[in-house]
């Protein structure tokens, strides 16, 4: 089986033994406590569920800065994004070695991890605008992913943290979330041994069902992982729970039995474009898959990156040496007329413009937000009707 990222074993930092989580949760009741923005309660639930080994908890400034700009830790651990927990109140941890994190997520705030403290360092306008500028490729504050990142806070605070809980996916979405040693297991009971992950934060529409039955007929795989995020999107975006139920009738319909996992990981997307393409390589690497398909505007947003700058990232000799996962670059996909189906455009170079209905996730959303029925190009009927419904009752609303 492919080997975790940056190791031989997966470093999960959720506290499996149940006396010893049940004595932390005692502890942290009389420990100087900070309540967490979304984003580091992420990051925490990632660091626990092992997709974010093998880091040990969040990144000091040194690390942050050389992360934005070499991808790499100062020890030269390859990382695309910085992994952080910003704050701008730390009048109730200063002075503190070890302190409790509160999710910002859940009614109550319960503690969601443990953390000692190594330093909390300050950034400035300058250093924060010079990381958000790595990172995403752009200052723009209309860029839902900078807006967040900006925001965060002017304190980070460093040290590694040991996870208690896994917030609220994996009560919201227990038929669907799963770490990535569950993930990891699954697959060696399934005896795959050549995986397809698809990331996805859209339902699926048809160009997304024929790109994953493409890329596992491509790399002659045993079965495919598909993986949605189940954490805070932009406004406009489908909810977790619609998305869940739209592919899964998908896949109950229109894949063959035992070739799918549905799962779904708690993260918050960043929408920063080809940086976290290979941050979703990486984790899919954890979770035990040997390939990962990146297509058209892989976690972009607007037109702050090319159509396909989330492929080509991962050229470089710096992303190439660092993972072990192989990527399946995806073309522009469409349904052909003169075909019936959905093809990728470099396998029919006998087609002209007029010969494609072009699909997208966006245009879906369009059509539905308009109250109309989907083209039966676009969208299985079945699924169509879920995101039908899922429409109506917001514009009654």
């Amino acid at each position: 089986m492919i080997k975790p990222h940056g190791g031989d074993i997966l470093k999960p930092l959720f506290v499996e033994d149940s006396e010893e989580r049940n004595r932390l949760i005692e502890e942290s009741a009389s420990l100087p406590d900070l309540l967490l923005n979304s984003a580091a309660a992420a990051n925490a639930v990632m660091l626990g569920a092992g997709y974010f080994s093998p880091l040990d908890g969040y990144m000091n400034l040194a690390d942050t800065l050389s992360v934005a700009e070499n991808m790499k830790t100062n020890n030269g651990l390859f990382w695309p994004v910085p992994c952080v927990n910003r704050t701008d109140d730390i009048s109730r941890i200063e002075g503190s070695s070890v302190i409790a994190l509160r999710d910002p997520n859940v009614t109550g705030n319960p503690v969601l991890a443990i953390q000692n403290i190594e330093a909390i360092e300050t950034l400035d306008v300058e250093k924060i605008n010079h990381i958000t500028k790595q990172i995403f490729g752009t200052l723009d504050i209309d860029h839902p992913g900078v807006k967040t990142f900006k925001n965060s806070g002017k304190y980070l605070i460093s040290g590694p943290i040991r996870v208690l809980n896994y917030s609220y996916f994996k009560s919201e979405f227990s038929d669907t979330f799963r770490t990535a040693m569950e993930i990891r297991n699954q697959i060696q009971k399934n005896n795959w041994k050549t995986v397809v992950a698809f990331q996805t934060r859209n339902p699926m529409h048809r160009a997304h069902e024929e790109l994953c039955k493409i890329a596992k007929d491509s790399v002659n795989a045993d079965g495919i992982l598909i993986h949605m995020l189940l954490g805070k999107l932009k406004p406009g975006d489908i909810p977790a729970d619609i998305r869940n139920a739209a592919i899964r009738k998908m896949v109950e319909l229109y894949f063959p039995k035992n070739t799918i996992m549905v799962t779904g990981y708690g993260f918050d997307m960043l929408y920063a474009g080809p940086r976290e393409a290979v941050l979703h390589a990486v984790f899919r690497q954890n979770a035990g898959c040997t390939h990962l398909i990146v297509g058209r505007d892989h976690a972009g947003v607007g037109d702050y990156y090319g159509p396909f700058e989330a492929q080509t990232i991962f050229d470089s000799n710096d992303v190439l040496d660092a993972l072990d996962i192989e990527i399946f670059k995806a073309d522009h996909t469409a349904y052909s007329k003169k075909l019936n189906k959905v093809v990728m455009f470099r396998d029919v170079p006998d087609h002209t413009k007029e010969d494609f209905v072009m699909l997208s996730g966006t245009r879906v959303r369009e059509i539905l937000s308009a109250g109309k029925d989907l083209p039966a190009e676009f969208a299985r009927p079945e699924v169509a009707k879920i995101l039908m419904s899922y429409y109506q009752q917001e514009a009654n609303q």
